[in-house]
């Protein structure tokens, strides 16, 4: 059970699984303020436009308004709308930040890459006897 245990926290404290769960639990808070938005100011708009806006126990709004209705049984599509839209702008938001970082890290890929070439490129320095030798020859080519 020990060794269990040691190898579940070497597994929790990795980097990936520690930016993995920074990750979900930002992504959940972005969800939140998303659906804050989409409940504020999107929803109204779509009740506006189709019927108009309930909300539920939990106090969500719903559009109530644009409903259709098969056999008796009415299928309200307001939140359907709304949960749609709620995906749309995480996935935009998530493909314009992901597209920025990876921007970011190739930029970052391509100065390690030319400082690399730029350190080859320099001839490279001779050792102190190496020095002292052409010195040498130097000075006795000038008498």
């Amino acid at each position: 059970m020990k060794k269990f245990m040691e190898e579940f926290k070497a597994f929790a404290l990795k980097g990936n699984v520690m930016d993995m769960a920074i990750g979900v639990i930002i992504g959940a808070a972005f969800g939140n303020i998303v659906t804050a938005l989409t409940n504020s100011f999107i929803t109204p708009l779509i009740a506006a436009l189709t019927g108009g806006v309930e909300k539920d126990e939990n106090g969500v709004m719903q559009v109530v308004g644009g409903s259709f209705t098969v056999n008796g049984v009415e299928f309200t599509y307001g939140a359907f709308i709304s949960a749609v839209i709620n995906f749309i702008i995480i996935a935009l938001i998530l493909f314009i930040m992901l597209k920025a970082i990876n921007g970011a890290m190739k930029k970052a890929e391509d100065l390690k890459k030319k400082e690399k070439e730029e350190e080859e490129a320099k001839p490279a320095e001779d050792p102190a006897d190496i020095k002292l030798l052409k010195e040498i020859l130097e000075a006795i080519k000038e008498k």
